[in-house]
């Protein structure tokens, strides 16, 4: 059995995992981690679903939600300044014995977005954001964890998987993708933990390529 911690478990693409994991994989225990257990309910009815309320922020209960865990998937991006929910996360992590871990991150950190997308997605998010979104990649990066850093594009809520990934160095492929598309990338991952350790990847529809606002 793989026992999967998914912190903020009622996002979209938190939930999309949750859902395709409990349908495709027989050998899967989830431990969904929020500050609302209410909104896991439907998912909580499956027995291979533990509820977890708690704040990611709380390094004490986020610790104990770790025990005995082979994967985690940081679902919410770290937009903080201080980057105090990374440095939580990764604190929980050393002192709960667990290396794999999969966090969300957006594109545009390493300035690997160019052209006219490039410029419109500095500009709307703000320089300010992405440095602090930078600044937990980095963390994680220098932690020592088996971290994967998966650079979102804008998303939509279209129903194909289809994607490319690129890597850090290289250029931005695409604008946007579905919220189906990351949720398979976490997936993969979680089927193979090998799978992009120690890696910042970006994940997009390549048929976006050359778009100058978000596809949606």
């Amino acid at each position: 059995m793989t026992n999967l911690l998914i912190l903020g478990a009622n996002g979209q693409i938190a939930r999309l995992v949750a859902q395709r994991l409990l349908k495709e994989n027989e050998d899967i225990n989830l431990t969904l981690y929020l500050r609302n257990s209410s909104r896991v309910s439907d998912l909580a009815k499956d027995p291979r679903v533990r509820v977890v309320d708690g704040d990611i922020h709380d390094e004490a209960t986020l610790e104990k939600a770790m025990q005995g865990q082979d994967i985690v998937f940081v679902s919410p991006v770290d937009h903080d300044v201080t980057n105090r929910q990374t440095r939580v996360v990764i604190s929980a992590m050393n002192k709960a014995g667990l290396s794999r871990v999969v966090s969300a991150n957006i594109g545009g950190i390493y300035d690997e977005v160019d052209g006219e997308f490039g410029r419109w997605n500095k500009e709307t998010v703000t320089q300010a954001a992405i440095d602090n979104c930078l600044g937990s990649a980095q963390l994680y990066e220098q932690s020592g964890l088996d971290y994967t850093i998966l650079r979102i594009p804008w998303l939509n809520d279209c129903d194909e998987v289809d994607y490319v990934i690129t890597y850090k160095g290289e250029k931005y492929i695409g604008v946007s993708g579905s919220r189906k598309s990351i949720a398979d990338v976490v997936i993969r991952i979680v089927d193979d933990p090998s799978f992009l350790v120690k890696d910042s990847v970006g994940i997009a529809n390549a048929a976006t390529e050359g778009s100058d606002r978000p596809v949606y």
